[in-house]
């Protein structure tokens, strides 16, 4: 039987990297190529800061929470402790998936919208409109030429945004499973021996 305790664990050993990732990319997106740029200059989608809130800030209370779930905490030990540190993640793990669902909202639109950038004297959504055509320009790689400045502003857009989709998404689903994981040890307890709970998962 797979036990609640180091399952719970494990999904917040994976959360917590995850959320840092996030937060990283969101922060890289502020400064495309590397260069600075005006605020009217950065794409609407990277100031609603889906990865540094939603994937990140986040989700770091119930990655903390599904790790002090499998192990040690302030409720205590023994089965009256393991229930109630599954309890604390069951509603941990319920406002990270609003986490996760932002997060992976806000990358969508910033994949299907495109990068804002410098197109004939002005910065626009250059690739706005071809995203309601049958034409896009994630697979189409000879529209990205469009884009005069930032230089590689399109690549480091999808990359990015691409990113925080992927970990959106599995954030999504990591907390899925906490929260079921979670209701089963509040109902069942944690299956390991009181020996286990110091070492390993």
């Amino acid at each position: 039987m797979c036990c609640t305790g180091k399952c719970a664990r494990l999904v917040g050993l994976i959360l917590l990297p995850s959320a840092f990732i996030c937060m990283i990319a969101n922060l890289l997106l502020f400064f495309p190529d590397g260069k600075s740029l005006e605020n009217d200059q950065i794409s609407l989608q990277v100031w609603l800061m889906g990865g540094l809130i939603g994937g990140g800030l986040f989700m770091l209370c119930p990655s903390c929470s599904a790790i002090r779930a499998g192990g040690k905490g302030c409720c205590g030990t023994g089965c009256c402790g393991n229930r109630c540190r599954m309890l604390n993640s069951v509603f941990s793990s319920a406002f990270g998936v609003v986490g996760a669902i932002y997060c992976t909202s806000v990358a969508s639109a910033g994949l299907a919208i495109g990068p804002k950038c410098l197109v004939n004297g002005e910065w626009i959504y250059p690739f706005e409109e071809t995203s309601a055509s049958n034409t896009s320009y994630l697979t189409n790689q000879t529209l990205w030429t469009v884009c005069e400045k930032p230089n590689n502003a399109v690549m480091w857009h999808v990359v990015l945004f691409s990113m925080l989709l992927a970990m959106g998404l599995l954030q999504l689903v990591l907390c899925g499973i906490q929260v079921v994981n979670g209701c089963l040890g509040c109902i069942c307890g944690d299956c390991r021996d009181s020996k286990d709970e110091d070492g390993g998962l």
